[in-house]
């Protein structure tokens, strides 16, 4: 798993509003406690509302609400073959639509890796 997908995966656990350890989420995510430290630092500094400290436990204070387009790698890979399975048919009436909509979401998602269509 790549640190975005883990940094993702450890909002959606913290979204639970409760405290969780470093230990606790180390182990669901396969990795260190000092890993999950340094991922916390790191979201903190960025804006992410996690309050906590080493042996006590993690939280979200503040209620986080992801926009519609923080997609998981995985889902982003469907979206992105989904989407060129039509615009790679010529005789499918929305083959257009399906190559303008890839564009967008690979302008609006660069960290997807969905490319140009």
């Amino acid at each position: 798993m790549n640190r975005d997908q883990r940094l993702y995966d450890l909002v959606q656990i913290l979204r639970d509003g409760k405290l969780h350890t470093a230990g606790e989420l180390g182990q669901t995510m396969g990795v260190s406690t000092r890993t999950i430290w340094r991922d916390m630092a790191m979201m903190a500094a960025t804006g992410i509302p996690v309050e906590g400290e080493r042996g006590l436990g993690y939280i979200l204070r503040t209620p986080l609400v992801l926009p519609p387009t923080a997609l998981t790698q995985d889902e982003a890979g469907v979206l992105g073959e989904a989407l060129r399975a039509i615009a790679d048919d010529p005789a499918h009436p929305r083959a257009r639509a399906a190559r303008t909509l890839l564009y967008k979401i690979a302008t609006l998602l660069p960290q997807a890796g969905l490319g140009e269509p």
